[in-house]
């Protein structure tokens, strides 16, 4: 297992990897951008902290498939 995500790796970092890696950054910022405003709109809300960064973590990570669904590799 450690072998393929090291493999995966090294050709993400060559460029050989994903076809178009732009839609895959800007997709990944969209997602990044996402829960950071969810945390601190939670955070300003009131919520406790740790609840917040739960929900916020979880509810980007549902997110990511959805926004990750037009990736393609090579």
């Amino acid at each position: 297992m450690l072998e393929v995500g090291w493999f995966s790796t090294k050709l993400l970092l060559k460029g050989k990897l994903l076809r178009n890696p732009g839609y895959f950054a800007r997709d990944v910022a969209i997602g990044i951008v996402l829960g950071v405003l969810l945390l601190v709109g939670l955070d300003k809300l009131g919520v406790e902290l740790w609840m917040a960064i739960a929900l916020s973590g979880f509810i980007t990570g549902a997110v990511m498939p959805f926004l990750l669904k037009d990736v393609r590799m090579q």
